[in-house]
């Protein structure tokens, strides 16, 4: 991942709102959850939540699709992915067991793959 994407990643994610946003799509797993859904999950206003998900979707960490009359929100875990390991990229110094919480951590099984994050 290049910077200038990792920055703008950080910056959607920068936001109460939207990290309350994130973090229940990335919960959901990769079946996502409809606007209306997300929006009494979290008790953001419609016209709010619009403005939100849009900012996270041109971050490239949510993406949408159409089903029937709803629009279904679901968290972009390869970019996720990315951003994690962009940070972690030069982690440790050259001293693993610094980084070895964090690598246990991301390795536990997700919900997007059928367990728990």
């Amino acid at each position: 991942m290049e910077t200038a994407n990792a920055l703008s990643a950080l910056s959607a994610l920068a936001h109460e709102s939207r990290l309350e946003i994130f973090r229940l799509l990335v919960r959901a797993g990769s079946e996502g959850m409809a606007a209306g859904e997300i929006a009494r999950a979290t008790g953001v206003r419609p016209n709010t939540l619009s403005s939100n998900l849009n900012i996270l979707g041109a971050a490239g960490l949510v993406a949408s699709r159409r089903d029937g009359r709803s629009i279904i929100y679901a968290a972009a875990y390869d970019r996720m992915r990315d951003l994690l390991a962009f940070l972690m990229e030069d982690c440790c110094a050259g001293k693993p067991e610094i980084c070895a919480p964090l690598a246990a951590l991301a390795s536990r099984p997700c919900a997007a793959e059928g367990g728990t994050c």
